[in-house]
């Protein structure tokens, strides 16, 4: 275990509430004590923390729950917030088994730091999409509009939620007020500007407005203002619980992982 890894962090969209998928036993390390194939019929037994991007919050819940399913001994605890926020997080010495991000950049600053067993791998994709309250009383047809908003919800740049929007904004040349604009520290939190009426407009991921349902909007954006959001995910290096965290990269990798991604709108790598 690395220097400094005493205590979980929570970011972003829970601050100060961790997701907790138990199976029928585990600790934090791997119990010497448990016969290769027992109940879980793989022998994993472990307390594994991921730390995921906000936009994974639903869909890495599922995966936690089909993968504790399959491995009873295995518990997982979700860490959720900003991808940004997090890789840092983890560069500064908090706790976590698994990173999977929104975007590579935060990921090769793990690399760079040599916090990470192995390449990170893409394991899934999103794209960006428009969201207005219910009814778009601001009439916004598409990113043109953006400019003259009341109120434009964006994530912080240094989420990859926000970097993704100003490329988006950028593309279509389309320049906003930094004061009608408000920022939040993850998508989830951006999302929220919109669902509660404190915003006009918001850049969101599709994954995120479609897990909204009727609390928004949605406004597509044209092929031109397309962005791909690549995900990448990785095993931290010097862990304890490596064999329970390899296994969870893989189911997320694997056919049901993929198929429970696609379910929740996320496209193919």
């Amino acid at each position: 275990m690395r220097p400094g890894r005493r205590r979980t962090v929570l970011v972003g969209a829970v601050a100060g509430t961790a997701l907790l998928f138990t199976g029928c036993g585990g600790d934090r390390k791997a119990d010497p004590t448990a016969e290769p194939g027992g109940n879980d019929g793989g022998g994993l037994n472990g307390e594994v923390i991921v730390s995921a991007a906000a936009s994974l919050t639903d869909v890495f819940g599922e995966l936690a729950e089909s993968f504790t399913a399959e491995h009873p001994g295995a518990r997982i605890e979700l860490n959720l917030g900003s991808s940004g926020q997090l890789s840092t997080q983890i560069v500064e010495g908090a706790p976590a088994d698994v990173a999977a991000f929104a975007d590579t950049v935060p990921m090769d600053r793990l690399a760079q730091e040599g916090l990470l067993a192995g390449p990170a791998q893409v394991f899934a994709t999103n794209r960006l999409t428009i969201v207005t309250p219910p009814g778009n009383p601001a009439g916004i047809d598409g990113v043109a509009d953006l400019g003259g908003v009341r109120t434009l919800s964006l994530c912080v740049t240094s989420a990859p939620c926000g970097a993704y929007a100003e490329r988006v904004l950028s593309v279509a040349g389309v320049e906003v007020d930094e004061g009608r604009v408000s920022r939040g520290q993850d998508v989830r939190a951006t999302l929220g500007a919109v669902s509660r009426g404190d915003a006009d407009a918001a850049i969101v991921y599709e994954t995120d407005a479609v897990a909204a349902g009727d609390a928004v909007e949605t406004v597509p954006l044209p092929d031109s203002s397309e962005v791909l959001a690549q995900y990448p995910i990785a095993v931290i290096a010097g862990i304890t619980a490596s064999e329970v965290s390899e296994a969870f990269v893989e189911h997320v990798r694997g056919t049901t992982g993929q198929r429970i991604l696609r379910r929740a709108g996320f496209g193919a790598p």
